[in-house]
Formats: structure tokens, sequence, C-alpha cells
């Protein structure tokens, strides 16, 4: 089966072709992200690999059948930019990695965490500067703080265990609660509002859908803690970024440490260090002191890449041999799909 992939990164291209060591498939990557400008590239053949920043809506998914498509093979846990009822209609499959390493994700917001709390980004480049001064750099400790987790999932029950390990009461908030860990004593489960009133830290670990969209918005906000650290490597949209930036300016919250942002599409993964950034928003967010971003990357290690590969390909492989598809989405998948920290692997990563 001829793959075309959409989004073509450097750092994932080897992955492939290992797991590809047969070889079984043969691989052509595009660079560019599949969308209906793009569609036109993949006519001939007979799958498409794609990532989240590719947008495979309605009239993209009916360009890519009339090319001959059959199979979409997304090489992400989130599948909320595909079209699953025009997919459905037309008779493409769809397959994703449903997951892959709960522990990136989860370890980078601890990163996160720890480097906008205790400053480390601020001290690195004073240092390379050669300023060894300590003021301005004061964090706190973590140890016998309250890390509230919402969403506990696989990354989700990570991220907590972690959290507890620090000496962090955990308290969660999960329509379908976590019975394992709260029976290990590792989190106690709450309401949101308890959660959100109650908390030191926020970590959001659950997936994009209708109902999670903007779930952060100034009422959840004002009802946080003054000095709340707020964490997001889930999906952009969960915060609504007009709300955060307002109460950023009147020093509402302590922090917020992001991996992604709901306007990222066009921006992250690409390298526009020579160009004017547009996106008024983010210029905003970039520009407070207490924040730290980064471009989408909690799931870039070594053991999560190299999942990916063999999953995606392992489908593929299922889909080209008739067999059970047992990554498959589709729109009865999705719809009503409201217990967002599902055992099965929730998509909070990319």
């Amino acid at each position: 089966m001829n793959i075309a992939f959409f989004s073509t990164h450097n750092f994932e291209k080897d992955f492939f072709v290992a797991a590809n060591a047969r070889p079984q498939f043969k691989l052509t990557f595009f660079e560019p992200a599949l969308n209906q400008q793009t569609a036109p590239l993949a006519k001939g053949f007979e799958c498409v690999c794609c990532f989240v920043s590719d947008q495979l809506d309605g009239v993209t998914l009916q360009l890519l059948k009339q090319g001959g498509v059959r199979l979409i093979a997304l090489r992400s846990a989130g599948y909320n930019n595909v079209d699953l009822e025009s997919a459905d209609r037309l008779g493409i499959t769809v397959v994703r990695v449903p997951a892959y390493s709960p522990h990136a994700v989860a370890e980078h917001a601890v990163g996160l965490l720890l480097s906008l709390n205790r400053k480390i980004h601020k001290a690195y480049a004073r240092v390379r500067e050669m300023n060894f001064s300590l003021e301005r750099l004061m964090g706190f400790d973590l140890f016998g703080k309250t890390v509230g987790v919402v969403g506990t999932g696989r990354i989700g029950s990570v991220f907590a265990t972690i959290m507890q390990g620090f000496g962090c009461r955990v308290l969660a908030f999960d329509p379908r609660p976590n019975a394992e860990l709260a029976s290990k004593g590792i989190i106690t489960d709450v309401s949101l509002e308890e959660l959100y009133k109650k908390s030191d830290i926020i970590s959001l670990h659950l997936p994009l859908f209708p109902e999670t969209r903007h779930m952060i918005n100034a009422s959840a906000l004002a009802q946080m803690k003054r000095e709340v650290i707020l964490l997001n490597t889930g999906r952009g949209e969960l915060i609504d970024s007009v709300a955060l930036i307002e109460v950023l300016k009147t020093g509402q919250i302590g922090g917020a440490a992001l991996d992604v942002y709901e306007e990222e599409e066009g921006i992250f993964f690409k390298d526009l260090s020579d160009q004017i950034l547009k996106d008024d928003g983010l210029a905003r967010l970039l520009s407070f002191p207490n924040v730290l971003m980064t471009s989408h990357q909690a799931f870039l290690t070594k053991e999560a890449l190299e999942k990916i590969a063999a999953i995606t390909l392992q489908n593929i492989s299922e889909f080209g041999a008739g067999n059970k598809l047992h990554n498959q989405v589709h729109a009865k998948t999705h719809i009503g799909k409201k217990q967002f920290g599902s055992r099965e692997g929730n998509h909070e990563g990319t």
C-alpha cells in the first residue's frame, strides 16, 4: 500500500522508516499540511497519514475520496480535526493511535511546572549573560501544595502519581472517576468547583469535545485561587485565551504553563523566527513574565515516536489485510463522548 504522509517533520521520518524496515509499505513524505488546497497531492494513494495540524473537513475528505484514498491513518490520539460524519458518509476509514506514551506528556507537564515556578528558564538566560543575581527568581515548594488534576485517564493518572511523589495533595475531577487511583490514596475525587477553589496548581488532561471547549473560561478562572498555576498539555481550545489574558493582566492568577494554544494552527511546528507574529493573542500571552509556553512538544520523546510509528503502521496493516481494526474511530465514537477521562486512553496530548 502507498502511504502519503502530510505535515511531515524531520524528527519523525526515521522512526517510520525504521518501523517499515521490511519494507511493507511505500512511504511518501510531504511537508505541507493536509487541507483543501493540498489534498490533490494524495491522488493515487490509498492511505494518507495525518498529524494534528492537518484539517480534514468535508471538502478535503471529498477530494481525498476522489483521488482514491480509502484510509486515513492519524498518527495522533486526537481526532477533533477530522469531520467523522463526512468520512463515514464517504466510506473512508479513520484509525488513530489511542495511546503512545502517557509518561511523555505527563513528565513534560511537570517540567513546565518546575520551570515556571522556579524561574529556571529565566535563570538559564541570565547565567548565559553572566548575570548571577538571584533577584526575582523566588518560587515555592511543591511539597504540601494541593494539585488539581482535571481528567484522570492515562496521562492524568501518571501526572497525579508524579505529583503525589512530590508530597502534594492531589484532587481530581473526571465524569468517570478513576477508582484505582482513589483506592491507592493517590487522588481524592471532588467536584470541579471544589477543585477550582482549593487547588494551588491545576493541570488539564482531557480531550477536546464541544462540551470541554473553553471549559476554562472567565467563570472558571474567577473560582480559582489568586496565586494558582494553570497547566495545559491537552488541547489549546480547553482554555479561553481572551479570558486567560484578562486574569493575567489583573494578576488574578499566579501564572500559566502551556504546551498548546487554541489558535496554534499555522504557527506551531514552524520556524517563524524571521517573521512578524500576527496572532495578537499569542503575542500578548508571550509578553507576560509569568507565562511559559512550548510549541506542542509534550509528546516528543524517543519512546513515544517509536510507538506512534509502530501502531500507525499496524493500523494500516490491519486495514490492508481486511482484519479487525482495533483503533478505528467514526462518528458514533465521537457523539456523546462526555466521559473525557476514559480509561481507554484519553487523547490529551498530540
